[in-house]
């Protein structure tokens, strides 16, 4: 039985992920700075031992380190690592605050790069595996009033090809999901009619079909998929933004 390891992964993208992974037959460890028992309590009645939940600040070393403490006592091995945890802030950059700058920065991008400090040796010693990150179409493309957003997950995407180059030779795959609007608490329900009208196919995404997408980079399935920055937008990317 493979382990993977989520973060983010008490709400959103990263429960329906975690979720997808138990029903496939994986070993879970939930990582979250918020706990929500209930969710939790939740999952672990339906699937027992295959599921345990660490409380993790990401963007702190000693809580990282500590998860690591807490996954191996879970796992033996730990076969995938999926960096989801992420902030969003909505702010002109004039007008944005250091440490909000800071604490997106920390959380969506120097989170990654503490889980490769800590989790990646021994990955090595252990013959390899995979690691998904969550980037975003706005790591790829520009929003109106999400600089610090952008700039943290453009960061992510070619942080994504510099790892996949890195670890290949340790039989170490590394790629990321690019989602495109999903329905999360980080998207106020207000504007979900506005975000369906600019996709071509009239939706906004669902969590569960971004957790699709991690478990097809985390699985064999995707055997030669490498540095791969996986739009999933419903098309909203292809557009030249020329009107009908």
């Amino acid at each position: 039985m493979k382990t993977v390891l989520i973060t983010g992964a008490i709400s959103g993208i990263g429960l329906a992920a975690s979720k997808l992974f138990l029903q496939r037959g994986w070993k879970v460890i939930m990582a979250d700075k918020e706990e929500k028992n209930e969710i939790f309590e939740e999952i672990k009645n339906l699937y027992n031992n295959s599921v345990t939940f660490v409380k993790t600040d990401v963007s702190k070393d000693r809580d990282i380190k500590h998860l690591y403490d807490k996954s191996k006592e879970f796992s033996k091995e730990i076969h995938c690592i999926i960096n989801n945890a992420g902030i969003i802030s909505h702010e002109l950059l004039h007008e944005l605050k250091e440490n909000e700058w800071d604490a997106v920065m920390e959380t969506d991008v120097k989170s990654i790069y503490l889980t490769a400090k800590h989790f990646i040796p021994e990955m090595i010693k252990n013959g390899g595996g995979t690691i998904v990150n969550t980037a975003s179409i706005s790591g790829i493309e520009a929003d109106y009033k999400m600089p610090v957003y952008n700039a943290a997950k453009g960061a992510i995407v070619n942080l994504t090809r510099a790892m996949a180059l890195d670890y290949a030779e340790d039989n170490i795959r590394v790629n990321s999901v690019c989602p495109g609007a999903t329905r999360t608490n980080m998207i106020n329900p207000e504007n979900i009619s506005k975000y369906a009208q600019a996709n071509p196919m009239k939706r906004i995404c669902e969590p569960e079909e971004i957790a699709k997408a991690m478990y097809f980079l985390a699985s064999e399935e995707s055997s030669y998929c490498n540095g791969v920055n996986l739009p999933v937008t419903g098309g909203l990317d292809v557009h030249t933004g020329q009107p009908k």
